[in-house]
């Protein structure tokens, strides 16, 4: 009897102990509230630079680098340029890295209303008009460099010089020797086909954004991604297409590989990348002017129907088992097949 009411105490005690704890630990945890982006109060400093980001897409404390020789920068404040008081220039340098401190709107400027102050170090700092600084400066992310790089004219026209005579002279020799090339001998893979397909169309969606959402385009250059499910439409599209150039492009190097000996496999993928380059080139610049959409689809006819009626394959030889157009002398092995 005195075991039971031991064990029954025992068992009360436990019990207390642990609805004690259970009290304890409940009465320590502290519910974060929640606070919705609705019911958030700004003061009007904060409401200006929200809407000057959403206009801009940058604001204070945005990073940039200098991309030209130098950038001068004026230390007086603008009121002081607008009333033309003595002012003193100093000059930041290519590569230097520059942040914003400050943005100030002058409605009497009659050159530009927005000036920015950006600062390189604690002594370096000073104010520029938005329209001079913003072409002379680059987000500091290497996407947002890279874009820069290959939107600058004088490089496009280079590229563009240099691009046509290297794919001129490569496919003219794969001619010449009756070599393999893409859409005119081309071998039994889709792969390259896809290739150009998916470059061609890259190139003109590209231009598309340019010129329907340049404001979806700028927004990109100053905070880009890779990632395409967190973007708009229209860049998930693109950025999408670029994952699929890397990916066809694999598969295309590794099956030209298996379908053709090393030495005219390597032929065969330079020719592969000048048609590539031919069509970034021709589709991201024409299709600015409203030509390419039109050249586009006729390119994808083309392109289909040279893989189908030249590259396709129905035989197998039936000494070697290697693939054949059609019926007749095996082109491998000599072998006639009926």
């Amino acid at each position: 009897m005195n075991i039971d009411r031991n064990h029954t105490v025992r068992q009360l005690f436990r019990c207390a102990c642990a609805v004690a704890a259970i009290l304890l630990l409940t009465s320590c945890y502290h519910r974060k509230q929640t606070t919705h982006d609705a019911t958030v109060t700004y003061n009007a400093k904060q409401l200006d630079s929200l809407s000057f980001q959403t206009k801009h897409h940058y604001t204070n404390n945005f990073n940039f680098i200098v991309k030209a020789d130098s950038l001068a920068l004026i230390r007086q404040q603008p009121e002081e340029v607008s009333a033309l008081l003595p002012t003193d220039t100093i000059y930041v340098r290519k590569h230097d890295h520059l942040v914003v401190a400050d943005i100030r709107i002058m409605p009497t400027d009659s050159i530009d209303s927005v000036w920015v102050q950006v600062a390189r170090d604690q002594s370096t700092f000073g104010w520029q008009r938005e329209s001079y600084l913003l072409p002379k400066v680059v987000p500091d992310d290497p996407i947002s460099q890279f874009i820069s790089t290959f939107s600058d004219i004088h490089l496009l026209i280079f590229l563009i010089v240099i691009v046509g005579i290297l794919a001129g002279y490569v496919i003219r020799k794969l001619m010449r020797k009756n070599a393999h090339l893409v859409h005119f001998r081309d071998i039994d893979s889709f792969y390259p086909t896809l290739l150009t397909l998916i470059v061609a169309s890259a190139a003109a969606l590209y231009a598309g954004i340019q010129n329907f959402a340049p404001d979806v385009w700028r927004h990109f250059y100053f905070h880009p991604t890779l990632n395409p499910c967190s973007v708009p439409p229209l860049l998930a599209i693109f950025l999408s297409s670029v994952w699929a150039m890397l990916i066809v492009g694999i598969a295309a190097v590794d099956d030209t590989f298996h379908k053709l000996p090393a030495a005219e496999a390597v032929l065969y993928i330079c020719g592969l990348i000048g048609v590539c380059a031919v069509d970034y080139i021709v589709f991201s610049i024409l299709s600015l002017y409203y030509i390419g959409y039109l050249l586009l689809a006729a390119y994808v006819y083309f392109a289909l129907y040279r893989y189908a009626t030249k590259s396709g394959t129905s035989f197998i030889c039936g000494n070697c088992g290697r693939a054949m157009r059609r019926k007749g002398r095996c082109p491998h092995c000599g072998a006639w097949n009926d």
